[in-house]
């Protein structure tokens, strides 16, 4: 298998499938949109978005598997598996906010080895894959050389469900506004991660997540040369639902204020 030509099958792929997602916006009505569980939204979109991945993806690379969030596969692979989320931000989607992407990424045994994130209004297309650098759009990427949060700019999702934490992760959101020059919220964490690994934001932190919505966009930040860990700092950010990212400089700091804040 040639990793990088596989990548840039994966890169045209989710071209195509955002052209698709693209197409529909505006015509999904109140009838198509399912509740999945407190505010987890899903239409017909997304389920065929993911149905055209899955297909593609199984053409790619037959012997792999899937992990996809709206379940149109539930095969395993003994090596390989795709980690899929056809549409990240499918409440901007629905409500029309034109923030929300493709994110695909690949995983041979425990570890990420290719991903990529198809930002599809900025018809912007991040990728990477094991070893290889990070591009956008053909084009290099690297982390941001910020080293002190005062200069930073972070990003940040909310919670839909487990509100248990959510007193402490307001408290860090708190001191990441006072100690930040400001936090960004815009709807799709693979977004948030993608931007993380070109430099436009140089901080990312958040909970509840799946490893759908950080699969792609960690091994982005990697490649670029950037730090994904979760909020004690270790390696259980893909299945421990946190994930904080950064660049090598800031993350000391950033992380000592995570840790902090959320009891890590």
């Amino acid at each position: 298998m040639n990793l990088e030509t596989l990548c840039m099958d994966v890169v045209e792929l989710s071209r195509e499938v955002g052209i698709f997602i693209k197409m529909e916006e505006g015509k999904v009505r109140a009838s198509d949109i399912e509740e999945k569980s407190r505010n987890s939204l899903v239409s017909y979109v997304d389920k065929t978005a993911e149905e055209k991945l899955v297909k593609e993806l199984t053409l790619l690379l037959p012997e792999s598997g899937f992990i996809a969030e709206e379940g149109t596969s539930h095969k395993l692979g003994k090596r390989y598996n795709w980690i899929v989320d056809p549409l990240d931000g499918t409440t901007n989607f629905l409500h029309g906010i034109p923030t929300y992407s493709v994110s695909v990424a690949l995983r041979e045994g425990d570890k990420i080895i290719l991903g990529v994130v198809y930002e599809v209004n900025r018809d912007e297309c991040f990728y990477a894959c094991k070893n290889g650098k990070a591009f956008l759009n053909g084009n290099q990427i690297k982390v941001s050389s910020t080293h002190e949060l005062k200069h930073s700019l972070l990003a940040t999702g909310f919670p839909y469900y487990d509100f248990d934490r959510s007193d402490a992760y307001f408290e860090l959101l708190k001191e990441m506004v006072h100690k930040s020059r400001s936090v960004r919220r815009i709807g799709s964490a693979a977004v948030d991660m993608a931007y993380v690994a070109c430099g436009r934001f140089d901080g990312f932190v958040e909970y509840s997540l799946n490893a759908w919505d950080v699969a792609a966009g960690a091994i982005l930040i990697q490649e670029a040369g950037g730090i994904v860990t979760d909020f004690k700092g270790e390696n259980n950010w893909l299945y421990g639902k946190e994930m904080l990212a950064t660049n090598v400089l800031l993350f000391e700091e950033f992380s000592t204020l995570v840790k902090n804040k959320m009891g890590a």
